[in-house]
């Protein structure tokens, strides 16, 4: 794992965008298309938001998949993840090869099956991904499946999870946040051939260090990440706060 670190979010998420336009650029050139995982949440703001002024890619190449999305929330609810990738990226792309969203109002069964099938026949060249607060990687709240080979599934939220729903000021009570998701597995999310994690604010700290310092672990979810033979982890100075000083950056 490469790990970066800068001054704050901003800094943060223009390294990282800039890292998954490249790797983009780099699918099209060697294969005449990209396939990409996109995750939602404050996190990735700045790193979609560069993301998007690369005019360099011709997104009528690209692919994208959803990583996650509540059960039962309608896509017009400001927590809507479908309504996050439509405002934030789709709106503004317009001409994207394809993109499959996860419909979280839909039959769960029969939603993680057609999104399975689909993400099976088009092995995905970057992922974008952020860790939560409980050290969660997509809605894989610990202790997390590490072995199921299903694409895509049908979790259960825990409290930490849905409060940090709550304190992202996306519901206006705990009780609203809803108790279920639909969420790429993780062994899903580690077949992606590149994997940019983003992850920036000092309410990641503890989570950061979980995954980074101790041994890879169905409690600390995103710690599978040591395990990836490309992924890079940006930081900012914030959610590297904790981290001890034998970590090294680049």
């Amino acid at each position: 794992m490469k790990i970066y670190k800068r001054k704050n979010p901003r800094d943060l998420g223009k390294l990282a965008g800039d890292h998954a336009a490249e790797a983009i650029l780099s699918a099209i050139s060697k294969k005449g298309s990209a396939n990409i995982i996109l995750a939602t949440g404050t996190s990735q703001f700045e790193t979609i938001k560069t993301l998007l002024t690369h005019q360099e890619i011709d997104w009528s190449k690209v692919t994208m998949f959803h990583l996650d999305e509540y059960l039962g929330l309608p896509m017009t609810h400001p927590a809507s993840f479908r309504k996050y990738l439509k405002e934030r990226f789709l709106d503004e792309v317009k001409q994207l090869k394809a993109y499959h969203l996860i419909d979280g109002e839909k039959d769960p069964q029969e939603e993680t099956e057609r999104l399975g099938k689909l993400i099976l026949a088009q092995p995905i060249d970057v992922a974008l991904v952020g860790i939560g607060e409980n050290g969660h990687l997509a809605f894989n709240d610990p202790p997390a499946d590490f072995s199921t080979e299903v694409p895509y599934l049908v979790v259960d939220l825990d409290e930490a999870c849905r409060k940090q729903q709550l304190g992202e000021g996306w519901f206006p009570d705990l009780e609203a946040v809803p108790k279920q998701a639909i969420s790429m597995s993780i062994q899903q999310i580690m077949k992606s051939k590149q994997i940019i994690c983003s992850v920036p604010d000092e309410r990641k700290a503890q989570a950061v260090k979980s995954c980074l310092e101790n041994k890879v672990s169905p409690e600390f979810p995103a710690s599978i990440l040591q395990e990836h033979p490309d992924c890079s982890l940006y930081l900012d100075e914030a959610s590297a706060s904790l981290l001890s000083h034998k970590v090294s950056y680049n």
